[in-house]
């Protein structure tokens, strides 16, 4: 569904400012929505952006070496406590730093590797890489602080080729890029693309930045794409494809791993993902830079509403766009927020052992509101009107919770000689039916 014309307008502004207030040849934001590329705002003529023109999207590849890693994960091929040294056994120096460590630019290591600016120089292949690691590339011990690692995603692409006898390049096309129809999104630059500059600060000319192979390193930051494609990774980050990752696990990616801004808790990072507080919004994602450019990604999943965006200056920084994905994407979600969903009447009743469950329990005075959910065959548990859980099925009279507050914990029906529910334990609380009943 397209923006609104009011919103549609508000969004070209924004990005039509930008481009002016800083210098940038080539810029392109996108809105997504529901899973398509709901509106294009571009702005600059050096090359005049489209949806399908490429720019680099830099370390926004993070985002699907951690999807591959999650996929090994899944398949029982390693686990997230692994330690490096188990599947690189030339980074012993490395010591116990897990892969989640890594992940989540936790496990302290240096932000970059050996030899001179990997992003502007021909990349080493694996071997030279892990050559160049030493005990002197920890920074902190694991956990002691955030610390954004280029480092950490190549050598987590060496771990998924030593796994799957496989290299980086192949994995990404074959199990995600594929799938996913993102057929512009390439290794390698391939035409149309925008060339990348610097900008001079004073005369305003143009210098080409280059375009290298980053070896080892393309694991953190390798990738070309077009806003349309960008586009379908933005949708599954919203709503994951089931046959690439399974939502789940896409759910535990976007979890926080550790806090990189610790004065006002307005940034974090999960597994590979960038996670952003705006007021009571969290908005999920990555941005990314290479030599001449700069590149976001921003999705609001409950809303299913995302942003993209690329730019072709490298003065035009990483954090500046990605302000400018975030202001795009709160204007969005503030303008047109998602419609409820409509409720229906159930047209079948529950169970007939399921439905004395329902109705008001109580603990100590609190009300516990237990309500059924027929298309999940879920009980869902309201305390006070805000707190809600959700159980699933776990046997006779048992139901683990499986979100909210109660995710983990165990509700068991206690029922008298006649078999009538009295009432539920919850964790050890026990709720009854009258708000004064002892436990």
């Amino acid at each position: 569904m397209p923006l609104l014309p009011e919103t549609a307008r508000q969004v070209d502004a924004l990005v039509a400012d930008a481009q002016a207030a800083n210098h940038v040849p080539s810029l392109v934001v996108g809105v997504v929505r529901d899973g398509t590329l709901a509106h294009l705002a571009t702005a600059g003529t050096h090359p005049r952006p489209d949806a399908d023109l490429q720019y680099r999207v830099g370390s926004i590849t993070k985002t699907m070496t951690a999807v591959l890693l999650m996929q090994e994960r899944d398949a029982g091929r390693l686990a997230l406590a692994d330690p490096l040294r188990r599947h690189l056994p030339e980074v012993s120096a490395a010591g116990e730093v897990t892969l989640r460590q890594l992940l989540g630019h936790a496990g302290g290591l240096q932000r970059e590797p050996d030899g001179p600016w990997w992003e502007r120089s021909e990349g080493v292949d694996l071997a030279t890489l892990l050559a160049g690691f030493s005990a002197a590339k920890i920074a902190y011990p694991p956990h002691r602080a955030w610390h954004y690692s280029n480092l950490a995603y190549g050598l987590l692409g060496g771990v998924l080729e030593r796994l799957t006898g496989t290299p980086w390049a192949r994995l990404v096309h074959e199990r995600i890029l594929a799938p996913l129809d993102m057929q512009r999104t390439t290794y390698a630059a391939a035409e149309p693309f925008a060339r990348g500059y610097v900008v001079h600060p004073w005369h305003g000319t143009l210098r080409e930045e280059p375009r290298t192979d980053s070896g080892a390193m393309a694991p953190a930051g390798q990738l070309w794409s077009t806003a349309t494609d960008l586009a379908r990774w933005a949708a599954f980050l919203a709503d994951p494809d089931p046959a690439v990752l399974a939502p789940g696990t896409l759910d535990e990616m976007c979890a926080p791993v550790v806090l990189s801004d610790l004065e006002s808790w307005r940034g974090g990072y999960g597994l590979g993902i960038q996670l952003t507080r705006l007021g009571d919004r969290i908005h999920v994602g990555h941005g990314g830079s290479m030599p001449g450019y700069v590149a976001a990604l921003a999705v609001h999943r409950r809303s299913r509403t995302g942003i993209v965006g690329f730019a072709n200056s490298y003065g035009f920084r990483t954090g500046s766009l990605g302000a400018l994905g975030h202001r795009v994407l709160t204007r969005v979600l503030d303008a047109e927020p998602a419609p409820a969903h409509p409720w229906r009447p159930v047209d079948t009743p529950p169970p007939a052992d399921l439905a004395p469950l329902t109705g008001r329990w109580w603990w100590m005075g609190t009300p516990l509101d237990l309500s059924w959910d027929r298309d999940t065959g879920e009980l869902v548990g309201t305390v006070r009107g805000d707190r809600i859980s959700r159980y699933a099925p776990a046997g006779t009279d048992r139901w683990r919770g499986v979100s909210g507050i109660e995710n983990g914990e165990v509700l068991t029906v206690s029922r008298d000689a006649a078999g009538h529910p009295v009432a539920l334990d919850i964790a050890t609380f026990v709720f009854t039916r009258t708000p004064d009943d002892e436990p």
